[in-house]
């Protein structure tokens, strides 16, 4: 049985990971209000989530449509201001509840799934934030639209959602230095006029916040290491 979550652990490493979210931002010369930290909830019971809600924690990151459905109804009710970001890869066939549960989907990366969230889009009379995923390392192992498709692929998706479409979403190549990365994922979502670019992990967030992160991921440094319930 999972241990219940230390909500006083929770506070204070919340504390911690916004006081060095802030230093980062100084050091680049940028407004700390600027920078949104996504919480990443995933893998982490409802009641972790309540311990970051009551110490101010606001904006949620969830990996799985289902495991999100489980836990932030109630969360929602309760807790309006609470916002949930879908941060994993999203099936098309989930896509009409994921229109319907998030307020900001950070993984459109192709064809199919656009047409899937239109539809459950035009069918709910609403459509939540959008960030295309990028592939930015061109990673055969990783969601997102690869480099050299990202250009076209913003444009249609600009043509298709509107201001729905607001930013970019990177995951960095592991062990390499990521501030090339993230530096090419704002410049092109410059090129774009897009002003959200969701980058920078637990491990990576400074870097991240130094190249020009609007919003910043993080987990383990949150609610620590991620309970694991099979694949």
């Amino acid at each position: 049985m999972p241990a219940l979550p230390d909500s006083p652990s929770i506070a204070a490493a919340l504390g911690v990971v916004r006081e060095r979210i802030a230093a980062a931002a100084r050091a680049a010369g940028r407004n700390p209000d600027q920078i949104t930290l996504v919480a990443v909830s995933k893998t982490h019971p409802a009641a972790a989530i309540a311990a970051a809600i009551s110490a101010g924690q606001a904006v949620f990151g969830e990996n799985r449509v289902q495991e999100a459905e489980q836990k932030f109804p109630a969360l929602l009710a309760t807790h309006a201001e609470t916002r949930v970001h879908l941060i994993g890869g999203l099936q098309t066939n989930k896509a009409a509840t994921a229109v319907r549960l998030a307020h900001t989907i950070e993984t459109l990366d192709r064809p199919r799934l656009a047409e899937a969230i239109a539809d459950a889009a035009q069918a709910a009379g609403k459509s939540p934030t959008l960030l295309v995923q990028i592939n930015i390392g061109d990673e055969p192992q990783k969601s997102g639209i690869s480099t050299a498709g990202a250009d076209a692929f913003i444009r249609a998706m600009h043509s298709r959602f509107g201001a729905a479409l607001q930013g970019l979403m990177c995951i960095p190549p592991a062990n390499l230095d990521p501030a090339p990365f993230f530096r090419r994922l704002v410049q092109l979502a410059d090129s774009h006029g897009l002003p959200i670019r969701s980058m920078g992990m637990s491990a990576d967030f400074e870097a991240a916040i130094a190249e020009g992160a609007t919003h910043v991921r993080i987990g383990s440094a949150i609610f620590g290491a991620r309970e694991v319930h099979g694949k």
